[in-house]
């Protein structure tokens, strides 16, 4: 499926009694990402793509990384959230904060979008979070407020709290956040060589419809596919399922990726647009985490390197295939990645 038009259509009709985050939607055309791109370069220049000869080495063929670890906030969703908060701005011209739920990251590029637009922003967080991440998102100035054991509980609370406070809500998965991300797929595209297949991580889903935006933009034929962690397989089950499927999130290492519940709508244009989704253990995820270190000495998180853990998983298909890997981000906790490298034994090559 090709689109090329926003539709913000109410769908909520279709799937009872789930959380739904956004309206239909349809992937942005080239004229709209490009757009996007104009807005996020006001306050970020574009990140880099390299291709690593040890990480060539390690999957045995052409490997071009996607360093979104490089951006302001440390990870992708600063692009998203710029995007996201830049209409809201102009389609409500009198709002004066929004509310997100969050892991981390999203937070921390609402949280800075908000800080650069003038905007009050309300992170919610569940209990136990990331102090660092915490951290961080307090830094650009947010009102952190914790609540709820995992990711769902956070989010309903936090859209209870938009409507107290007659905040607008940002979603975890909108148009525009699909938008956003899709500028870091065009820069990757359009500064390495023609590329065979892209790997993603899947956390609600914003990045990987971006990256199918952006190659269903330029007309390419390259493979888009998506990571999950094997311990929060709800993407990975609907995707066999072809339908919503809740499924416990219990990773501990890729926080990033811990989705009970998918968004319906991302779901349909992963459907469309996604060649298959790949499950990776937390040793794997850990495994990569390590791989970035030690051939690029980049920090990854898990969820960030998930990526490069389905593309490992995946090594005996990529022969003479020349293969793309987003690194979503490099927030890792101290304590987390310590544990992570301790456990380095070896190279990891295997």
């Amino acid at each position: 499926m090709r689109n090329s038009a926003l539709n913000y259509s109410d769908s909520s009709a279709r799937l009872p009694g789930l959380v739904q985050y956004a309206g239909a939607m349809t992937l942005p055309a080239l004229a709209q990402i490009q757009d996007a791109q104009s807005i996020v370069y006001r306050y970020m220049p574009p990140t880099p793509q390299y291709s690593w000869p040890l990480i060539n080495q390690r999957l045995g063929t052409e490997t071009w990384i996607k360093h979104e670890n490089h951006t302001p906030v440390g990870a992708f969703k600063l692009r998203g959230a710029l995007v996201y908060l830049h209409w809201l701005k102009q389609t409500q011209p009198q709002l004066s904060g929004v509310v997100a739920a969050t892991r981390g990251n999203h937070g921390q590029g609402v949280g800075m979008a908000a800080r650069l637009l003038g905007l009050k922003a309300v992170i919610v967080v569940p209990y136990g979070n990331s102090r660092e991440k915490n951290r961080a998102m307090l830094a650009q100035s947010v009102e952190l407020v914790e609540h709820g054991q995992d990711f769902q509980e956070s989010l309903e609370f936090a859209q209870t709290l938009a409507m107290e406070r007659s905040y607008a809500m940002v979603d975890s998965f909108h148009e525009r956040l699909v938008m956003g991300t899709a500028t870091f797929a065009l820069e990757l595209f359009k500064g390495a060589p023609p590329l065979d297949a892209v790997y993603v991580p899947v956390g609600l889903g914003s990045s990987i419809c971006g990256v199918s935006a952006a190659r269903n933009a330029l007309g390419l034929h390259t493979q888009v596919i998506g990571v999950v962690a094997a311990e929060s397989p709800s993407y990975a089950l609907s995707f066999k399922e072809r339908t919503v499927i809740e499924a416990p999130s219990r990773t501990l290492i890729a926080d990033g990726l811990a989705c009970r519940i998918p968004n319906s709508q991302a779901l349909e244009s992963i459907l469309s647009n996604v060649a298959r989704i790949v499950e990776v253990s937390e040793a794997e995820i850990a495994a990569a985490m390590r791989a970035y270190y030690q051939d690029t000495h980049n920090l990854a998180e898990g969820a960030a390197a998930a990526a490069l853990a389905g593309a490992l998983k995946e090594k005996s298909v990529h022969e003479s295939n020349s293969v793309g890997i987003v690194l979503t981000g490099g927030n890792v906790d101290a304590a987390v990645y310590a544990d992570v490298l301790a456990r380095c034994c070896g190279n990891d090559e295997d």
